[in-house]
Protein backbone atom coordinates (compact mmCIF):
# COMPACT_ATOMS: atom_id res chain seq x y z
CA UNK A 1 0.00 0.00 0.00
CA UNK A 2 1.19 3.57 -1.40
CA UNK A 3 0.20 5.78 1.76
CA UNK A 4 0.03 9.20 0.72
CA UNK A 5 -0.40 13.08 0.87
CA UNK A 6 0.41 16.51 -0.98
CA UNK A 7 0.23 19.60 1.10
CA UNK A 8 -0.42 22.34 -0.85
CA UNK A 9 -1.23 25.88 -0.58
CA UNK A 10 -3.98 28.74 -1.82
CA UNK A 11 -0.44 30.64 -3.05
CA UNK A 12 3.04 31.23 -1.75
CA UNK A 13 3.69 32.09 1.93
CA UNK A 14 0.57 30.40 3.26
CA UNK A 15 3.22 28.77 5.49
CA UNK A 16 3.73 25.41 3.45
CA UNK A 17 7.17 24.75 3.89
CA UNK A 18 6.92 25.31 7.59
CA UNK A 19 3.90 22.96 7.71
CA UNK A 20 5.39 20.19 5.35
CA UNK A 21 8.18 20.32 7.30
CA UNK A 22 6.27 20.73 11.00
CA UNK A 23 4.50 17.21 9.82
CA UNK A 24 6.92 15.38 8.64
CA UNK A 25 9.25 16.04 12.00
CA UNK A 26 6.07 14.95 14.18
CA UNK A 27 5.37 11.63 12.37
CA UNK A 28 8.98 10.74 12.21
CA UNK A 29 9.37 11.41 16.41
CA UNK A 30 5.92 9.09 16.15
CA UNK A 31 8.83 6.61 14.56
CA UNK A 32 7.25 6.28 11.54
CA UNK A 33 9.51 5.92 8.11
CA UNK A 34 8.36 9.38 6.06
CA UNK A 35 9.50 9.74 2.60
CA UNK A 36 9.67 13.22 1.27
CA UNK A 37 8.99 14.65 -1.93
CA UNK A 38 8.88 18.50 -3.42
CA UNK A 39 6.43 19.82 -6.66
CA UNK A 40 9.63 22.18 -8.56
CA UNK A 41 12.76 22.64 -9.04
CA UNK A 42 13.55 23.35 -5.51
CA UNK A 43 17.10 22.81 -3.80
CA UNK A 44 16.21 24.03 -0.93
CA UNK A 45 13.46 22.98 0.61
CA UNK A 46 14.51 19.39 0.17
CA UNK A 47 17.72 19.65 2.60
CA UNK A 48 15.35 20.20 5.26
CA UNK A 49 13.29 17.13 4.28
CA UNK A 50 16.19 15.09 4.29
CA UNK A 51 17.35 16.40 7.44
CA UNK A 52 14.31 15.65 9.03
CA UNK A 53 13.16 12.15 7.22
CA UNK A 54 16.40 10.44 7.57
CA UNK A 55 15.83 9.89 3.51
CA UNK A 56 17.21 12.32 0.49
CA UNK A 57 13.56 14.04 -0.63
CA UNK A 58 12.91 13.76 -4.41
CA UNK A 59 11.74 16.80 -6.39
CA UNK A 60 9.02 16.12 -8.87
CA UNK A 61 8.47 18.24 -11.81
CA UNK A 62 6.03 17.80 -14.81
CA UNK A 63 8.01 20.10 -17.40
CA UNK A 64 11.50 19.33 -16.38
CA UNK A 65 10.43 15.33 -15.83
CA UNK A 66 7.15 14.87 -17.75
CA UNK A 67 4.07 12.99 -16.32
CA UNK A 68 6.00 9.16 -16.62
CA UNK A 69 9.06 10.72 -15.37
CA UNK A 70 7.25 12.07 -12.45
CA UNK A 71 5.50 8.81 -11.46
CA UNK A 72 8.69 6.85 -11.98
CA UNK A 73 10.65 8.59 -9.79
CA UNK A 74 7.41 8.89 -6.98
CA UNK A 75 7.00 4.95 -7.87
CA UNK A 76 10.71 4.24 -7.34
CA UNK A 77 11.44 5.42 -3.91
CA UNK A 78 7.52 5.44 -2.55
CA UNK A 79 7.44 1.74 -1.15
CA UNK A 80 9.38 2.05 1.74
CA UNK A 81 7.76 4.61 3.34
CA UNK A 82 4.99 4.36 5.81
CA UNK A 83 4.12 7.75 4.54
CA UNK A 84 4.72 9.79 1.49
CA UNK A 85 4.28 13.39 2.09
CA UNK A 86 4.95 16.02 -1.16
CA UNK A 87 5.16 19.86 -0.41
CA UNK A 88 3.86 21.55 -3.42
CA UNK A 89 5.14 24.68 -5.01
CA UNK A 90 3.15 27.93 -5.02
CA UNK A 91 -0.34 28.00 -5.41
CA UNK A 92 -1.89 24.29 -5.95
CA UNK A 93 -2.63 25.59 -9.30
CA UNK A 94 -0.10 27.98 -10.23
CA UNK A 95 1.90 26.43 -13.29
CA UNK A 96 3.45 27.60 -16.13
CA UNK A 97 1.95 30.49 -17.78
CA UNK A 98 -1.92 29.92 -17.95
CA UNK A 99 -0.97 25.67 -17.76
CA UNK A 100 -1.12 23.06 -15.22
CA UNK A 101 1.92 22.20 -16.46
CA UNK A 102 4.41 21.90 -13.32
CA UNK A 103 1.67 22.90 -10.78
CA UNK A 104 1.03 20.89 -7.11
CA UNK A 105 -2.09 20.28 -9.03
CA UNK A 106 -0.41 18.71 -11.85
CA UNK A 107 1.67 15.91 -9.95
CA UNK A 108 -1.08 15.37 -7.81
CA UNK A 109 -3.40 14.82 -10.82
CA UNK A 110 -0.65 12.68 -12.26
CA UNK A 111 -0.02 10.28 -9.25
CA UNK A 112 -3.64 10.15 -8.27
CA UNK A 113 -2.96 11.37 -4.45
CA UNK A 114 -5.39 13.34 -2.10
CA UNK A 115 -4.42 17.32 -1.38
CA UNK A 116 -4.17 19.10 2.07
CA UNK A 117 -4.88 22.55 1.38
CA UNK A 118 -2.97 24.89 3.36
CA UNK A 119 -5.32 28.31 3.99
CA UNK A 120 -3.40 31.63 5.91
CA UNK A 121 -6.94 32.54 7.40
CA UNK A 122 -5.43 35.65 8.97
CA UNK A 123 -7.93 38.78 8.65
CA UNK A 124 -10.37 36.51 7.12
CA UNK A 125 -13.61 34.11 8.33
CA UNK A 126 -16.48 33.18 6.25
CA UNK A 127 -14.44 33.85 3.78
CA UNK A 128 -12.11 30.90 4.19
CA UNK A 129 -14.97 28.67 3.26
CA UNK A 130 -15.40 30.40 -0.30
CA UNK A 131 -11.73 29.90 -0.97
CA UNK A 132 -11.90 26.53 -0.16
CA UNK A 133 -14.86 25.84 -2.14
CA UNK A 134 -13.66 27.32 -5.50
CA UNK A 135 -10.40 25.53 -4.94
CA UNK A 136 -12.04 22.17 -4.54
CA UNK A 137 -14.58 22.45 -7.62
CA UNK A 138 -11.90 24.40 -10.07
CA UNK A 139 -10.01 21.02 -11.32
CA UNK A 140 -12.75 17.90 -10.16
CA UNK A 141 -9.84 15.89 -11.13
CA UNK A 142 -7.37 17.24 -8.02
CA UNK A 143 -8.86 15.51 -4.79
CA UNK A 144 -8.70 18.61 -2.14
CA UNK A 145 -8.75 16.11 0.99
CA UNK A 146 -8.62 18.25 3.83
CA UNK A 147 -7.72 22.26 4.77
CA UNK A 148 -5.52 22.87 7.57
CA UNK A 149 -6.13 26.40 8.30
CA UNK A 150 -2.85 28.60 9.54
CA UNK A 151 -2.54 31.78 11.43
CA UNK A 152 -5.62 31.30 13.11
CA UNK A 153 -6.34 34.29 15.97
CA UNK A 154 -8.44 32.07 18.32
CA UNK A 155 -10.33 28.79 19.14
CA UNK A 156 -13.38 31.07 18.67
CA UNK A 157 -12.36 32.10 15.00
CA UNK A 158 -11.43 28.59 14.16
CA UNK A 159 -14.71 27.31 14.78
CA UNK A 160 -16.26 29.92 12.81
CA UNK A 161 -14.47 28.64 9.41
CA UNK A 162 -15.14 24.99 10.50
CA UNK A 163 -18.59 25.42 10.40
CA UNK A 164 -18.23 27.58 6.98
CA UNK A 165 -17.01 24.42 5.31
CA UNK A 166 -19.06 21.52 5.94
CA UNK A 167 -17.77 18.98 3.18
CA UNK A 168 -14.07 19.28 3.36
CA UNK A 169 -12.26 17.94 7.19
CA UNK A 170 -10.45 20.60 8.69
CA UNK A 171 -7.31 18.55 9.59
CA UNK A 172 -5.77 21.22 11.89
CA UNK A 173 -5.94 24.81 12.97
CA UNK A 174 -1.83 26.93 13.53
CA UNK A 175 -2.17 29.71 15.41
CA UNK A 176 0.24 32.53 14.75
CA UNK A 177 3.66 31.58 15.91
CA UNK A 178 6.39 33.58 14.70
CA UNK A 179 9.07 30.82 16.07
CA UNK A 180 8.16 28.41 13.49
CA UNK A 181 9.33 30.07 11.12
CA UNK A 182 12.43 29.44 8.23
CA UNK A 183 14.59 33.17 7.44
CA UNK A 184 15.15 33.66 3.95
CA UNK A 185 17.55 35.15 1.75
CA UNK A 186 17.61 36.39 -2.27
CA UNK A 187 17.83 32.53 -3.67
CA UNK A 188 15.01 31.37 -1.42
CA UNK A 189 15.25 29.80 2.41
CA UNK A 190 18.47 29.55 3.99
CA UNK A 191 20.16 25.72 3.63
CA UNK A 192 19.57 22.87 6.66
CA UNK A 193 23.07 22.87 7.21
CA UNK A 194 23.38 26.68 7.96
CA UNK A 195 20.42 26.49 10.16
CA UNK A 196 19.73 25.77 13.92
CA UNK A 197 16.41 24.89 13.57
CA UNK A 198 14.34 23.55 16.73
CA UNK A 199 13.13 20.78 14.97
CA UNK A 200 11.43 19.11 17.93
CA UNK A 201 9.64 22.68 19.07
CA UNK A 202 7.98 22.27 15.61
CA UNK A 203 6.88 18.66 15.77
CA UNK A 204 5.51 19.44 19.45
CA UNK A 205 3.55 22.34 17.61
CA UNK A 206 2.31 20.53 14.62
CA UNK A 207 1.50 17.58 16.68
CA UNK A 208 -1.22 19.64 19.07
CA UNK A 209 -2.40 21.51 16.52
CA UNK A 210 -2.61 19.18 13.69
CA UNK A 211 -4.83 15.59 13.78
CA UNK A 212 -2.48 13.62 12.46
CA UNK A 213 -4.03 10.44 12.89
CA UNK A 214 -6.55 12.50 9.98
CA UNK A 215 -3.62 12.60 7.96
CA UNK A 216 -2.46 9.56 7.98
CA UNK A 217 -6.81 8.31 6.94
CA UNK A 218 -6.42 10.83 4.25
CA UNK A 219 -2.96 9.31 3.12
CA UNK A 220 -4.39 5.81 2.54
CA UNK A 221 -6.73 6.90 -0.27
CA UNK A 222 -3.70 7.36 -2.43
CA UNK A 223 -3.44 4.27 -4.93
CA UNK A 224 -1.22 1.79 -5.15
CA UNK A 225 2.06 2.06 -7.32
CA UNK A 226 4.12 -0.63 -8.83
CA UNK A 227 7.86 0.10 -7.95
CA UNK A 228 9.58 0.08 -11.67
CA UNK A 229 12.05 -2.36 -12.20
CA UNK A 230 15.80 -1.35 -11.02
CA UNK A 231 18.26 -0.76 -13.76
CA UNK A 232 21.31 -2.14 -14.30
CA UNK A 233 24.05 -0.20 -13.08
CA UNK A 234 27.45 -0.20 -15.15
CA UNK A 235 30.27 -1.19 -12.23
CA UNK A 236 32.14 2.29 -11.61
CA UNK A 237 35.52 2.44 -13.75
CA UNK A 238 35.82 6.16 -13.03
CA UNK A 239 35.59 9.57 -10.84
CA UNK A 240 33.47 12.60 -10.56
CA UNK A 241 34.64 15.21 -8.44
CA UNK A 242 31.51 16.92 -7.14
CA UNK A 243 32.00 20.54 -5.48
CA UNK A 244 29.85 20.15 -2.33
CA UNK A 245 29.88 22.74 0.15
CA UNK A 246 28.15 26.29 0.98
CA UNK A 247 29.34 27.78 -2.05
CA UNK A 248 27.62 24.95 -4.11
CA UNK A 249 24.93 23.45 -3.06
CA UNK A 250 22.21 23.22 -5.53
CA UNK A 251 21.50 18.87 -6.37
CA UNK A 252 19.51 16.77 -7.25
CA UNK A 253 19.25 13.54 -5.75
CA UNK A 254 18.42 11.96 -9.29
CA UNK A 255 21.41 14.00 -10.62
CA UNK A 256 23.76 11.91 -8.47
CA UNK A 257 22.35 8.35 -9.08
CA UNK A 258 22.26 9.22 -12.62
CA UNK A 259 26.18 9.30 -12.53
CA UNK A 260 26.32 6.21 -10.65
CA UNK A 261 24.36 4.03 -12.55
CA UNK A 262 26.04 5.30 -15.58
CA UNK A 263 29.42 4.24 -13.87
CA UNK A 264 30.96 6.99 -12.36
CA UNK A 265 32.13 6.78 -8.87
CA UNK A 266 31.02 10.27 -7.09
CA UNK A 267 34.30 12.37 -4.63
CA UNK A 268 32.56 15.21 -3.26
CA UNK A 269 34.94 17.79 -2.66
CA UNK A 270 35.03 21.57 -1.30
CA UNK A 271 36.72 24.09 -3.33
CA UNK A 272 36.38 26.74 -0.76
CA UNK A 273 38.60 24.27 1.39
CA UNK A 274 41.33 24.45 -1.85
CA UNK A 275 40.45 20.62 -2.50
CA UNK A 276 41.71 18.93 -6.10
CA UNK A 277 40.36 15.22 -6.01
CA UNK A 278 42.34 13.13 -8.63
CA UNK A 279 38.72 12.18 -10.77
CA UNK A 280 38.13 12.15 -14.39
CA UNK A 281 35.72 15.15 -14.58
CA UNK A 282 34.33 17.71 -12.73
CA UNK A 283 30.31 19.37 -12.19
CA UNK A 284 30.01 22.72 -10.25
CA UNK A 285 26.11 23.34 -9.57
CA UNK A 286 24.71 26.38 -8.03
CA UNK A 287 24.61 27.73 -4.78
CA UNK A 288 26.30 30.98 -3.21
CA UNK A 289 29.64 31.41 -4.26
CA UNK A 290 29.46 34.76 -3.67
CA UNK A 291 28.83 35.00 -0.44
CA UNK A 292 32.42 32.58 -0.49
CA UNK A 293 34.39 34.96 -3.54
CA UNK A 294 37.39 35.87 -1.20
CA UNK A 295 37.74 32.15 -0.11
CA UNK A 296 37.25 30.95 -3.44
CA UNK A 297 39.39 33.45 -5.26
CA UNK A 298 42.78 32.24 -3.07
CA UNK A 299 41.50 28.44 -3.22
CA UNK A 300 43.80 25.76 -4.83
CA UNK A 301 40.78 24.17 -6.76
CA UNK A 302 40.25 27.97 -8.47
CA UNK A 303 44.04 28.08 -9.13
CA UNK A 304 43.83 24.62 -10.48
CA UNK A 305 40.89 24.18 -13.16
CA UNK A 306 42.22 26.03 -16.02
CA UNK A 307 44.87 24.23 -16.86
CA UNK A 308 42.93 20.56 -16.05
CA UNK A 309 40.61 21.96 -18.64
CA UNK A 310 42.92 22.95 -21.23
CA UNK A 311 44.26 19.60 -20.89
CA UNK A 312 40.62 17.70 -21.86
CA UNK A 313 39.30 17.33 -18.41
CA UNK A 314 35.20 17.63 -18.76
CA UNK A 315 34.38 20.07 -16.60
CA UNK A 316 30.02 21.03 -16.20
CA UNK A 317 28.65 23.86 -14.18
CA UNK A 318 25.74 25.44 -13.80
CA UNK A 319 24.29 28.78 -12.71
CA UNK A 320 27.11 29.38 -9.32
CA UNK A 321 29.08 27.09 -11.38
CA UNK A 322 28.95 29.39 -14.53
CA UNK A 323 29.90 32.16 -12.33
CA UNK A 324 32.81 30.36 -10.83
CA UNK A 325 34.22 28.66 -14.20
CA UNK A 326 34.42 32.67 -15.58
CA UNK A 327 37.65 34.17 -16.26
CA UNK A 328 36.24 37.17 -13.06
CA UNK A 329 33.36 37.70 -11.08
CA UNK A 330 32.54 41.47 -10.26
CA UNK A 331 30.85 42.05 -6.92
CA UNK A 332 29.72 45.46 -5.47
CA UNK A 333 32.19 47.01 -7.90
CA UNK A 334 35.49 44.70 -6.78
CA UNK A 335 36.63 42.47 -9.36
CA UNK A 336 37.80 38.69 -7.97
CA UNK A 337 39.83 36.13 -10.13
CA UNK A 338 37.53 32.95 -11.23
CA UNK A 339 39.04 29.48 -12.50
CA UNK A 340 39.18 31.03 -16.10
CA UNK A 341 38.11 27.44 -17.71
CA UNK A 342 35.44 30.06 -19.72
CA UNK A 343 35.97 33.40 -21.94
CA UNK A 344 33.69 35.42 -19.80
CA UNK A 345 33.08 37.75 -17.23
CA UNK A 346 30.50 37.90 -14.59
CA UNK A 347 28.71 40.82 -12.72
CA UNK A 348 26.42 40.68 -9.98
CA UNK A 349 23.55 42.62 -10.54
CA UNK A 350 21.08 44.07 -8.01
CA UNK A 351 18.19 43.25 -10.02
CA UNK A 352 16.92 39.85 -10.84
CA UNK A 353 17.65 38.61 -14.03
CA UNK A 354 16.39 35.40 -14.99
CA UNK A 355 13.36 33.39 -13.35
CA UNK A 356 11.73 30.24 -14.83
CA UNK A 357 11.71 27.46 -16.53
CA UNK A 358 14.02 27.05 -19.38
CA UNK A 359 14.34 25.07 -22.86
CA UNK A 360 17.55 24.51 -25.21
CA UNK A 361 18.37 22.45 -27.91
CA UNK A 362 22.37 21.59 -27.41
CA UNK A 363 24.61 20.84 -30.16
CA UNK A 364 27.63 21.10 -27.78
CA UNK A 365 30.83 18.33 -28.13
CA UNK A 366 29.55 15.98 -25.35
CA UNK A 367 25.78 17.62 -24.76
CA UNK A 368 23.16 16.98 -27.78
CA UNK A 369 19.18 17.25 -27.86
CA UNK A 370 16.73 18.93 -25.90
CA UNK A 371 17.90 20.38 -22.57
CA UNK A 372 14.96 21.10 -20.17
CA UNK A 373 15.76 23.19 -16.77
CA UNK A 374 15.20 25.92 -14.75
CA UNK A 375 17.03 29.36 -14.14
CA UNK A 376 16.89 31.88 -11.17
CA UNK A 377 20.29 34.47 -10.81
CA UNK A 378 21.08 37.91 -9.88
CA UNK A 379 23.86 38.23 -12.18
CA UNK A 380 25.01 38.96 -15.79
CA UNK A 381 27.67 36.92 -17.98
CA UNK A 382 29.66 38.48 -20.89
CA UNK A 383 31.04 36.36 -23.50
CA UNK A 384 34.36 37.32 -25.80
CA UNK A 385 33.55 37.33 -29.02
CA UNK A 386 34.44 34.61 -30.08
CA UNK A 387 32.54 32.70 -27.40
CA UNK A 388 30.90 29.16 -28.36
CA UNK A 389 27.19 28.62 -27.24
CA UNK A 390 25.79 25.24 -27.25
CA UNK A 391 22.30 25.78 -26.47
CA UNK A 392 19.66 27.40 -28.59
CA UNK A 393 16.84 28.43 -26.15
CA UNK A 394 13.26 27.98 -27.07
CA UNK A 395 12.24 29.23 -23.38
CA UNK A 396 14.08 31.21 -20.78
CA UNK A 397 16.84 33.74 -21.07
CA UNK A 398 20.25 31.79 -21.23
CA UNK A 399 23.52 33.88 -21.33
CA UNK A 400 22.89 36.02 -24.37
CA UNK A 401 21.03 36.24 -26.98
CA UNK A 402 18.59 33.74 -26.56
CA UNK A 403 21.83 31.14 -26.07
CA UNK A 404 23.22 29.42 -23.33
CA UNK A 405 26.00 26.80 -23.12
CA UNK A 406 29.21 28.21 -23.10
CA UNK A 407 31.54 26.15 -24.18
CA UNK A 408 35.52 25.82 -24.17
CA UNK A 409 37.81 22.50 -24.59
CA UNK A 410 35.41 19.81 -22.90
CA UNK A 411 34.34 22.47 -20.31
CA UNK A 412 30.41 23.54 -20.38
CA UNK A 413 28.51 25.51 -18.12
CA UNK A 414 25.00 27.06 -18.09
CA UNK A 415 22.83 29.70 -16.00
CA UNK A 416 20.13 26.85 -16.82
CA UNK A 417 20.22 24.15 -13.81
CA UNK A 418 19.42 21.00 -15.34
CA UNK A 419 17.93 17.64 -14.62
CA UNK A 420 18.80 14.37 -15.74
CA UNK A 421 15.35 13.68 -16.86
CA UNK A 422 16.93 15.46 -20.29
CA UNK A 423 20.77 15.95 -19.04
CA UNK A 424 23.00 13.40 -21.36
CA UNK A 425 24.44 12.04 -18.38
CA UNK A 426 25.81 9.08 -19.84
CA UNK A 427 27.25 11.40 -22.67
CA UNK A 428 28.90 13.35 -20.07
CA UNK A 429 29.88 10.22 -18.35
CA UNK A 430 31.54 8.75 -21.62
CA UNK A 431 33.42 11.81 -22.11
CA UNK A 432 35.16 11.52 -18.41
CA UNK A 433 35.57 7.77 -19.46
CA UNK A 434 37.72 8.79 -23.12
CA UNK A 435 39.53 10.96 -20.84
CA UNK A 436 40.68 8.76 -18.65
CA UNK A 437 41.59 6.28 -21.66
CA UNK A 438 43.52 8.87 -23.01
Amino acid sequence: MTNAVLLAGTNSGVGKTTVSMGIMAALKRREMEVQPFKVGPDYIDPTYHTAICGKPSRNLDTFMMQIDGVRNTFSKHSDNADINIVEGVMGLFDGMGATEIASSAHVAKSLGIPVILIVNVHGMSRSAAAIVKGFAQFDPDVKIAGVILNKVGSPRHAQMIIDSIPDIPVVGTLPRNKDVTVPSRHLGLYMANEMDFDTEGLAAFIEENIDLDAIMDLAKTAPDFEKPEEEDNIEADLKIGIAYDSAFCFYYQDMFEAFRNAGAEIELFSPIKGEVPDVDGFYFGGGYPELYISELEKSKTTKTLKDLSANGMPIYGECGGLQYMSTSYEIDGTVYKMADVLPAETVQTKKLQALGYTEGVANGEFIKGTIRGHEFHYSATYCDNDAKLAYDMKRGKGIVDGKDGLTEHNSLASYTHTHPATFPVKSFVEKCREYRLR
